[in-house]
């Protein structure tokens, strides 16, 4: 029997610390790289990041976006870029941000989760904005898989709020059941921006991770991910893109001092 994603996900951030670090190769970011914005750029950058990461931090989270724009020779290099973190160990977080129902939330199921598929990934986000039940087949597939979700809960962009939290509930207790007995940590997790006030929820009733972006250019620090996520300092996976990313001659270093950070203020 193969290990859970939150077994694998436990032990990884046991290992590496909490920081997951995001492919984001941003046409901005091909440039300022001084490459091509093309899929022979997309792929330069993602081997880039691959190589420079995939041993300092415990998960890594391509977003799917940057390579579908460049249609199936994007999604070529995308299927490349997580063969490449799949050999080298470290779980791949596929950014998609699905959600829809009945069949066709079946098909994304099969396209990001099943282990024979060339996209699948050890976990991918989900969205859940047509009801919280529509998710249950990706995560009965997700389970079957051995692999993980995190569901949309409360992201750091502030025109979201009103919609959030009209759902929220429904939300939290739907991971916290799907997690009901897991050990040493569920494999449904949900998405909590580190620039959020308040969760609107008792984080660590989820017995699940905690994905939380917004470290770096989107204004938290650290300390903020310290703050507010101390009752699920064990479980939390603060993100950072940009702010690693910018430079590729100092991506290994501010990768490094990230992690570094992160680890010291969710021990302290």
């Amino acid at each position: 029997m193969n290990e859970s994603f939150g077994t694998r996900l436990r032990a990884r951030l046991d290992k590496h610390g909490p920081l997951c670090v995001g492919i984001d190769p941003s046409p901005e970011l091909l440039h300022a790289w001084g490459l091509d914005d093309s899929p022979a750029g997309l792929d330069r950058f993602s081997r880039t990041v691959v190589d420079a990461v995939s041993d300092l931090v415990g998960v890594v989270k391509p977003q799917s976006a940057f390579y579908e724009r460049w249609g199936s020779r994007g999604i070529a290099v995308l299927e490349q870029t997580i063969a490449d973190l799949r050999d080298a160990g470290t779980l791949v977080l596929l950014d998609v941000k699905r959600g829809d129902i009945g069949s066709t939330m079946t098909a994304y199921a099969e396209a990001y989760l099943d282990r024979g598929s060339p996209l699948a990934a050890d976990a991918v986000t989900l969205s859940p904005y047509l009801g919280f039940g529509s998710l249950r087949g990706a995560i009965t597939s997700a389970l079957a898989s051995d692999a993980g979700v995190f569901v949309l809960a409360r992201t750091s962009n502030p025109e979201a709020t009103a919609l959030q939290s009209a759902v929220v509930g429904e939300v939290y207790e739907g991971v916290r059941a799907a997690n009901e007995g897991a050990s040493p940590l569920g494999s449904i997790g949900v998405v909590v921006g580190a620039t959020v006030r308040d969760p609107g929820y008792p984080l660590d009733h989820l017995n699940g991770p905690v994905l939380a972006p917004g470290l770096g250019a989107q204004g938290a620090s650290p300390a903020d991910v310290g703050r507010l996520f101390a009752s699920v300092r064990h479980a939390v996976v603060p993100s950072v893109s940009r702010a690693v990313l910018e430079d590729p001659a100092k991506l290994r270093m501010r990768t490094e001092r990230y992690r570094d950070e992160c680890v010291h203020h969710l021990s302290s």
